[in-house]
């Protein structure tokens, strides 16, 4: 791998004239700050642990700050950006900055929620800097769609970094925490200040890793099944999980039954409960489903 030049990263400066060139301003409806210092960008790819074999997936490359810093380490980088004008020029940004490493970039003019699959090689490793307002939908979906991403790296808002790395027990432990965890081992691995992004955000920014799980979470219920009595349970999350789950369940009773079939207490709330707790209840669901039709069907003449 040749190594590039010294400047070939984008500094607060180039970051403007590129912008004014295209006549963008970063907008509030799509959540855009653009990072301007070149060694946040390089310290968010060592977090990652990005590795020279890798097939790195980035959502939102913006003007190309963290695009360029992959392309330094990474095999091959494919970009996923959803506005126009930004997508049109990042390209010749990478062509005039990294000519060496342009043949090992693709670009996916898409909105990222819409992505079902990517050319080239799949993707081993998922880092971005992600739009506050999408953060967690377009996080969860490239983990289901993908699933050879093994680590990934994402910047956010501190508030939601904190929530997706949450452990049972916390206060802000709730549906992020718990979505993000049957895929992976996830943790918080920094900060970054408002002064690397322009323009400078009104909230701090926080990394989070996630480490995909080496085997698949140990169920029966399927994914879809256990989300739902994790939506169930945060949807009224000052309830006790008997009443939380109620509507779930068909009637209290039948949540207590799952419950207490789970071995988890019906008076226990959600925020106290582990990805595996919640498939096992998801599971008890099904068996008490299984056993009521059974049970239908012989009290039948």
């Amino acid at each position: 791998m040749s190594s590039p030049t010294p400047d070939a990263l984008l500094g607060p400066a180039d970051i403007r004239e590129l912008a004014g060139t295209l006549g963008v301003r970063p907008t509030k409806q799509r959540g855009q700050n653009f990072v301007i210092d070149a060694n946040t960008v390089r310290r968010i790819v060592r977090t990652a642990d990005v590795r020279p074999d890798d097939i790195a997936v980035e959502v939102g490359p913006g003007l190309g700050s963290l695009t360029l810093a992959l392309l330094e380490v990474a095999d091959r980088v494919i970009a996923v950006e959803i506005d126009d004008v930004l997508a049109g020029a990042l390209p010749s940004t990478i062509a005039a900055r990294m000519p060496d490493r342009a043949e090992r970039f693709t670009l996916v003019h898409s909105d990222a929620m819409r992505v079902s699959e990517l050319p080239g090689p799949a993707p081993t490793a998922l880092v971005a800097n992600l739009p506050y307002n999408v953060a967690v939908p377009v996080l969860l979906h490239m983990l289901e769609t993908f699933p050879t991403i093994e680590r990934t790296l994402v910047m956010v808002q501190a508030e939601v970094a904190d929530r997706l790395a949450a452990a049972p027990g916390s206060k802000v432990y709730g549906v992020p925490s718990v979505k993000a965890n049957w895929y992976a081992d996830v943790k918080r691995a920094g900060s970054i200040g408002r002064n690397v992004f322009w323009p400078a955000p009104n909230v701090d920014s926080g990394l989070v890793s996630l480490v995909r799980r080496a085997e698949p979470l140990k169920t029966t219920a399927s994914k879809q099944e256990v989300f739902a009595v994790v939506d169930a349970a945060f949807a009224q999350r000052r309830k006790t999980l008997r009443a939380a789950l109620a509507g779930w369940a068909g009637s209290a009773p039948a949540a207590e039954a799952a419950l207490v079939a789970a071995g988890v207490s019906p008076q226990a709330r959600g925020e106290s409960l582990t990805v595996e707790e919640f498939a096992r209840i998801a599971e008890n669901r099904i068996a008490g489903n299984a056993e009521n039709a059974e049970n239908k069907e012989s009290a039948q003449p």
